[in-house]
């Protein structure tokens, strides 16, 4: 996959200038505080940008933490993540929130996505921004926390300018028995895919460089490591395969309707962590800080799952479920039976098996909030955007969830068993450390 940075001309600007001063009054979201509405504007805006899976947590690891020490520089209750101020006392935090996350969302746009998708994006983004100000009703402590809010999405933006998000790397996928290979979709495409020339799947590997993009709180993304996949010719391997074969299949008749429903619900990934982090805050009743906090350690920490995640699949390199049962005659093990016609329940990602990606963000996510909190106990219902909208699950925590996630990929019939236990391991790890590093409160 290309990440070409795309630069915008001065034309393209002044256009989206006159849209802005054109579009009709934005509502803004029902949410507790300017906080939990920026991360819900800059999911809306990286969507409508064409920003998925790795690259939505990355931007939105970016906007929080600016807009965390935005507010922290107008009352430091918190330590700073980079940028320490100059602040002001008299400055608006609903300006400077929506200043830090507007410039950065400016800044990380461009960078993806088709010259129309940046147009929406851009958009979406200063209609939300010119709503957020049109608020604050102090011009002088407006004036003052748009400064403030400029100066950390800047510093943020300065931070990640080399992070590696925009470089590729060489991949050759493998051949042999276990080496990942382009992979099919079932027939017909789960969710459904309106590009025909994509239907069938067998798309190249995404993202083979991520591993190397520099990490928010870890010291490097190969700071935690895992054991690697089973051994073809193993037990667990054949319990893994033949597990995901019974209940991952297109036409299983094991796998429980409540089952494929939480398959549905999870594969939009990192949105509904963003959505469960808004939704802890307002039942929690944080204010502004406290939420930007929450969110700014949720989201850094899921960053860094994507970039320890892929930097050890391309190792590993393993074969996704339905090559692998489709294959299964040829990996050396006498209790795993191929079945050249099986089909997973959805769509399989572009990347190799081990490990999966969405146990690694979802234990991480889940490990930052309990951390944060202070209790994994907390009880909340959430509801599913796309691709699979408006499905509403309910937990009693926040580890309930996470191993929610981690089991629907395995119902899904596109993430071995092992894949996502391990990867469960390695998101707790992160997420813990994210806690204990950064953030802290400010000694009175």
């Amino acid at each position: 996959m290309s990440l070409t940075r795309r630069v915008f001309g001065s034309a393209l600007l002044t256009s989206l200038l006159a849209i802005t001063l054109l579009t009709a009054a934005y509502t803004p979201p029902a949410t507790a505080n300017e906080v939990l509405m920026w991360n819900e504007t800059a999911l809306k805006a990286l969507d409508a940008g064409g920003q998925r899976s790795v690259l939505i947590p990355r931007a939105l690891a970016m906007v929080q933490g600016a807009v965390h020490d935005a507010l922290n520089t107008i009352t430091p209750r918190y330590a700073a993540y980079y940028f320490e101020g100059p602040g002001d006392a008299g400055a608006s935090p609903e300006a400077a929130t929506a200043a830090a996350a507007h410039t950065v969302l400016v800044g990380v746009i461009p960078s993806f996505g088709t010259p129309a998708q940046k147009v929406a994006a851009l958009a979406l983004v200063e209609e939300a921004y010119m709503a957020s100000l049109g608020r604050v009703s102090d011009a002088a402590a407006k004036t003052k926390g748009v400064a403030v809010g400029r100066a950390a999405g800047a510093a943020m933006l300065a931070l990640r300018k080399d992070d590696g998000a925009t470089r590729d790397a060489p991949y050759t996928p493998g051949t042999g028995p276990g080496k990942w290979r382009p992979t099919p979709n079932p027939d017909p495409p789960n969710p459904p895919i309106a590009d025909k020339a994509l239907a069938p799947g067998y798309t190249s590997s995404s993202f083979p460089g991520w591993g190397n993009v520099t990490p928010f709180t870890l010291l490097s993304s190969s700071q935690y490591w895992l054991p690697g996949p089973p051994a073809l010719t193993s037990e667990a391997y054949a319990r893994d395969f033949n597990e995901i074969k019974r209940v991952g299949g297109q036409q299983s008749e094991a796998r429980t309707p409540e089952q494929t429903e939480s398959a549905r619900f999870w594969f939009e990934g990192p949105p509904a962590w963003s959505r469960i982090a808004r939704a802890v805050a307002t039942a929690r009743g944080l204010d502004a800080w406290d939420s930007a906090r929450l969110l700014a350690l949720t989201h850094m920490a899921m960053s860094d799952s994507y970039v320890a995640g892929f930097k050890i699949r391309y190792v590993y390199d393993l074969w996704r479920p339905v090559t692998a049962i489709r294959e299964g005659d040829t990996d050396g093990n006498d209790a795993t039976a191929g079945d050249p016609t099986w089909n997973s329940l959805q769509n399989t990602p572009n990347v190799s098996d081990y490990p999966s990606t969405q146990s690694t963000f979802s234990g991480a996510a889940a490990a930052a909030l309990t951390g944060v909190l202070g209790t994994d106990q907390v009880a909340f219902s959430v509801t599913s955007g796309p691709p699979f909208k408006d499905i509403t699950r309910s937990f009693t925590s926040v580890s309930q969830a996470a191993r929610e996630s981690a089991d629907s990929r395995v119902y899904a019939g596109i993430h071995f068993r092992s894949a996502c236990e391990d990867g469960l391991v390695l998101g707790r790890k992160i997420g813990e450390r994210a806690v204990a590093m950064y953030l802290h409160p400010v000694k009175k």
